[in-house]
């Protein structure tokens, strides 16, 4: 009892230096972002689209292992912080112009060069609460998304955020926790949280149009306007429920 005590005295003391720069992970630090409550509309999405997005990663050759080690081959291009706890998962690091992106099981986003290994920038995605509540579980586990200037993760530290590419500040936070796979569109985003709902997210502020339950926790899938989640169909629109599942 008395070394599990001291472990995490000594976990608290490494992470409470976490600041602008962080002593374990080089380069500069986005701060955290305040806990604030969900705001949800409750309004339909004017021009709601129609198809999701092509995601597109094939000339990526880059994996992240358990030990937040990000490498090309046999190249280790970035170490992060390693631990004991994570979750598994088969996502994959993103490329753009010359840039690997990789969320970490530390709940960190990382922006590393490919050719020269210089971290661009770190940013934290998840609750602040989650840190001083003793949480172990922070990790990334649905593939970041990458759009126009902008940088999209959710993890399981409760925190889904837009983060601006340039800068890794963050633009938005949504207090949800995310580890499935979601969609990004111009004006929306389709995220099946941690609390059993999908939600749909506005891109330009983090605004929640509307949010519903639904029955599976699996990833959203967006066809002629129609949101699929596991059986269950939804109005791409409305978030009303176009098949139950049943």
């Amino acid at each position: 009892m008395r070394k599990s005590a001291l472990s995490l005295m000594t976990l608290g003391t490494i992470l409470a230096a976490c600041s602008s720069h962080d002593p374990i992970l080089p380069g500069e630090r986005s701060a955290i972002f305040g806990a604030t409550e969900l705001n949800i509309l409750n309004t339909e999405i004017p021009n709601a689209p129609i198809n999701a997005p092509v995601a597109e990663n094939a000339d990526c050759p880059f994996v992240r292992d358990t030990s937040n080690v990000i490498w090309n081959g046999d190249r280790r291009v970035f170490s992060g912080f390693a631990t004991p706890n994570f979750v598994k998962t088969d996502a994959r690091p993103v490329c753009r112009g010359g840039y690997v992106y990789a969320g970490l099981t530390t709940g960190e986003v990382v922006k590393v060069a490919a050719k020269s290994r210089k971290i661009a920038w770190i940013a934290d995605v998840y609750r602040p609460s989650n840190m001083t509540g003793g949480a172990s579980v922070l990790d990334i586990v649905a593939p970041v998304v990458l759009t126009d200037g902008a940088v999209y993760a959710g993890g399981l530290g409760d925190a889904f955020c837009k983060i601006n590419d340039a800068t890794g500040k963050k633009t938005w936070c949504v207090d949800i926790g995310v580890g499935l796979p979601f969609i990004v569109t111009d004006a929306v985003s389709y995220v099946v949280a941690t609390d059993g709902h999908l939600y749909a997210i506005k891109t330009q502020n983090g605004d929640i149009y509307w949010r519903t339950p639904v029955k599976a926790q699996s990833a959203p899938q967006l066809r002629d306007k129609i949101i699929t989640v596991g059986r269950q169909q939804f109005d791409a629109a409305t978030g009303v429920v176009r098949t139950s599942g049943k």
